[in-house]
Formats: C-alpha cells, sequence, structure tokens
C-alpha cells in the first residue's frame, strides 16, 4: 500500500477532487465486474463531496453503499451518518433501496453491530474469520487524529480480526458501531477527505510522529502498509503552507 497526498486551495476544490477519484475508481471497477463496493463516513466534511458525487457518470445500480461508521440513532436523527448520506447522494444519484447496506443504529448496539457484520458477511459470502475487501473506503479524520469511530485510547484499535463492534466514546457520552482495523487495511484503495485548520497538527502526526495507532488512529492506514492504496484529498488550512505534495 503507498499514500499520496493532493492539496488544493479550498474545501470545495478537494471535495470535489475526492469525488472525481471515487467516481474513476468505481467505474474502471465496474468495467470489468458486476458490481463496486463503496463504504463512505458521515461528519460534516463529506457533504460536499456526497454532492460531487451524485452527479458523476455513474451506474449506481451496479454500486453498493455501505458506512464506515454510524452513531448510536435512528436514521431520522440529524446526527445520522446515513441521513447525510440520504440527503446528498442516495436520493439525488437514486440508488436502489437494494444496494444500501445502512448500520442499523437505531438497534442496541451491540446488536447493530453484529448485524451489520453479518450483512457484510452475506454481501461477501465470508466464512465468520474471513474479512471482506471494499473496492473503496473513504475515511475522514478528527483534530484527535481519529477515522471511522477509532479514537485515542480505544483497546479495539488493535483488533485485526473482526469486521465491526459498537464502540463507546467517552469524551462524547456517545455509543456508535464502526469498521475495524483489519476492514479498513484489506481495502483496495481508501480515500481520506480532511479540510480545517483544526485538522493541521493532527495531520503533521500521523505522517511523522512514531507509529503509535492508540494515540494516533488515522495511523492505521495513513502512510499505507496495508493491501491497497491511500490517497489524502486536503485543503491547504488542514495541510499547511508548506505542504506541497
Amino acid at each position: 500500500m503507498s499514500a499520496r497526498r493532493y492539496v488544493y486551495d479550498a474545501p470545495e476544490a478537494a471535495a470535489g477532487a475526492c469525488a472525481k477519484n471515487i467516481a474513476n475508481m468505481l467505474e474502471g471497477i465496474l468495467t470489468r465486474a458486476p458490481a463496486a463496493t463503496l463504504a463512505i463516513s458521515g461528519g460534516s466534511t463529506p457533504r460536499r463531496m456526497f454532492e460531487f458525487l451524485a452527479g458523476a457518470a455513474i451506474d449506481w445500480s451496479r454500486v453498493h453503499l455501505f458506512w464506515v461508521d454510524e452513531r448510536a440513532v435512528p436514521p431520522s436523527n440529524p446526527q445520522s451518518n446515513y441521513l447525510t448520506a440520504e440527503q446528498a447522494l442516495i436520493r439525488p444519484a437514486q440508488i436502489p433501496p437494494k444496494n444500501v447496506h445502512r448500520i442499523r443504529a437505531e438497534l442496541p448496539p451491540e446488536e447493530a453491530a453484529e448485524t451489520y457484520a453479518d450483512e457484510i458477511r452475506t454481501y461477501f459470502h465470508l466464512e465468520k474469520d474471513e474479512l471482506p475487501a471494499f473496492d473503496v473506503i473513504h475515511c475522514g479524520m478528527g483534530a484527535d487524529a481519529h477515522t471511522a469511530s477509532l479514537f485515542p485510547g480505544e483497546p479495539l484499535i488493535e483488533d485485526g480480526a473482526k469486521i465491526a463492534a459498537a464502540v463507546y466514546v467517552k469524551k462524547l457520552a456517545q455509543h456508535r458501531i464502526t469498521l475495524l482495523p483489519g476492514v479498513l487495511r484489506k481495502a483496495v484503495r481508501v480515500v481520506f477527505l480532511v479540510s480545517g485548520e483544526d485538522k493541521r497538527a493532527a495531520l503533521r502526526t500521523v505522517f511523522e510522529a512514531p507509529y503509535d495507532p492508540r494515540e494516533y488512529p488515522a495511523q492505521l492506514v495513513a502512510r499505507g502498509g496495508g493491501k491497497g492504496d491511500v490517497l489524502w484529498f486536503l485543503d491547504r488550512a488542514a495541510a499547511g503552507p508548506a505542504d506541497e505534495r
């Protein structure tokens, strides 16, 4: 796995470039396979990227959509990652309901995680101890260097065997369901979209500090080392003025 960074002057440009890269990747897969898989993240940053992606010339009837993580809320809750995608991508792109594999976060967290893992196993035709290989996984990163819902100090950062799990984020007093490191590292391509000056220090640490994913979870995939490529789409505020890569 190799890691590359692309820096843009504005968040809008970074979001557009990220969407274009994902679209090109999916289109390429669909020229040689009957279907493609995309796992997306939530938060405020990717909404514009979803809007760009919804306008791409993709045969969405052949793309299956999954989630990297979800807050333990119903799908109609404003905090729901599913709701953001439903408004900005699923509905505008008219993605068929059978292709939308959302996390059933209205269930108790542990049950939601196991139900989601079972759905992934069914789609990918996996045995109990196998991990899926998503074509594209879209990730974000927080100012504390968390990615997915793997926050600093989370014991599951060391779990490379399971597909998904429920976590409790103490500082947010919130339950979440998240894909686990083994899945992130097995993807054909991982695409990060990060914007904002508040991410700059974390971004530098993720790339320059000694490898310690318990402290800096995004390091799990940030520098490469897994199965596929890692691409970072950054705005100038996040990257800093000196990052020209």
